[in-house]
């Protein structure tokens, strides 16, 4: 059985301070010399970011749609081993799951499947009393997810705060855990694709900033009793990890830097399970490749904030296209599509050269253009999957993919909760790319055929 405490922090829609609470109580409960193990609800990377560098622990992204129930809890299981508390940290409102109607892929049915006690941050700068009948309604409506505790943000005054408080107490028997005031400072700046990452500038003035507010105005020792009363879990028996781990006998070049930061842990985890060795390396700031990789792996980021110095960057950009003129594999996902394209018009009008492996043109639009959920479906082989495969992803971007006329693209992809498809997804020789974003442990698949496997 797996008996470790947990807890998943939840709010009743975003922007109500559930990442910023998140990031100090992680803090907060690392400085009590605790190992804490943070977790992501749903396909984002930039949380999971921060998550790792406040808690000093690398974070895992679990989705129930994505990846599946028992994947998840196998990611779970895995990462808790010999860490003291778990904190989940949600996504959306705690009942927010697909497009259709249904709870599937939310913070509620995570918690569910894990038992973890659910804290609600409640936002209740523009409430008084009333917070209380959100409190009620978010306990009620499902009876299997136990809201355990609440803490509220934003308030404006101490009477203010004991209004609240006194009405959560009459009317929902919940236990308000804590009380933090309208601090601006508790503000993280955001942009397009949401908050500025972890890899981006030193962080730790602002997490040692939050877990100051929070060991100030949370009642720790009760959040830790009430992590403390989720009941032990079922083992499951691995499928990701199952078996002895190969022998690191293949060198996968990995970008990471400011500009290329969206990489699941657990994707790295899997490579070096299946025998594959990451080496990271920077397209801003390196002038060479990793020597003798079998595979260059472009993850997503921010390459549209930094395309000046990515274009600037030339000896890397000659480096890469002598890699692929040799006939070296390289995929890439969304940023990763946009570096191996042509170039990319940035907002302000400017055209950067990019590195011209792939016959697509990217563009900022301004707004976003693609969220959500997606099944891809291969029209033709290709270096991720044969003709007709399908694999579930993700996608997130605010550019638009230009193709070059003539151009084939090799995959359709529809919503997860609808039917209309576009297509997209280009290659050219051994260089792929696409705007889908795609976990290993739902995809192994792909992971074989970029380690050439199968």
């Amino acid at each position: 059985m797996i008996n470790v405490p947990r807890l998943l922090v939840a709010s009743p829609s975003s922007g109500q301070g559930k990442t910023t609470l998140t990031l100090g109580l992680l803090r907060a409960l690392r400085r009590r010399g605790l190992a804490v193990q943070p977790f992501k609800a749903g396909p984002d990377y930039i949380d999971p970011g921060h998550h790792t560098r406040a808690a000093g622990r690398a974070s895992r992204n679990l989705d129930t749609w994505l990846i599946g129930d028992e994947a998840s809890r196998e990611l779970f299981q895995r990462a808790v081993a010999g860490t003291d508390i778990a904190v989940l940290e949600g996504v959306m409102g705690l009942y927010d799951g697909l497009g259709d109607g249904t709870t599937r892929a939310s913070s509620a049915e995570l918690a569910k499947m894990l038992r973890a006690p659910v804290i609600l941050v409640v936002d209740i700068s523009r409430q008084g009393a009333s917070a209380a009948a959100v409190v009620l309604g978010f306990k009620a409506l499902d009876p299997e997810v136990h809201v355990a505790g609440v803490i509220l943000n934003r308030a404006g005054s101490a009477r203010h705060a004991g209004l609240v408080t006194e009405a959560v107490a009459r009317y929902c028997r919940v236990p308000v855990l804590g009380v933090i005031p309208r601090e601006e400072k508790l503000k993280i700046p955001e942009r397009h694709l949401g908050l500025f990452t972890g890899a981006e500038g030193d962080w730790e003035t602002v997490y040692e900033r939050l877990a100051d507010i929070v060991e100030q105005h949370v009642d720790l020792a009760v959040l830790q009793r009430l992590a403390g009363t989720a009941p032990a879990l079922p083992r499951v028996n691995p499928w990701i990890f199952a078996g002895d781990a190969s022998a690191g006998t293949v060198r996968v070049g990995v970008a990471r830097d400011e500009a290329f930061s969206f990489l699941y842990a657990d994707n790295l985890d899997i490579l070096r399970h299946h025998g594959a060795e990451p080496i990271f390396f920077s397209p801003l700031h390196d002038d060479r490749l990793p020597h003798g990789c079998a595979l260059l792996y472009f993850g997503g980021g921010y390459p549209e904030l930094y395309a000046g110095a990515l274009a600037s960057n030339r000896a890397m950009l000659t480096a890469v296209r002598s890699y692929a003129a040799a006939g070296g594999r390289i995929y890439g996902e969304c940023g990763g599509l946009i570096y191996l394209g042509e170039g990319l018009t940035d907002l302000e009008g400017r055209y950067h050269p990019m590195a011209g492996l792939l016959p697509v043109r990217a563009g900022m639009a301004g707004r976003r253009l693609s969220l959500g959920y997606v099944v891809a479906r291969a029209l033709y082989d290709n270096l991720i999957l044969r003709a007709g495969e399908e694999v579930r992803g993700h996608v997130f971007h605010y550019s638009e993919a230009d193709p070059a006329p003539g151009s084939r693209a090799c995959l359709t992809v529809r919503q997860a909760y609808g039917t209309q498809a576009r297509k997209e997804g280009w290659q050219a020789g051994s260089v792929f790319g696409s705007y889908l974003h795609l976990h290993f442990a739902s995809a192994r698949q792909v992971l074989q055929r970029l380690l050439k496997k199968q």
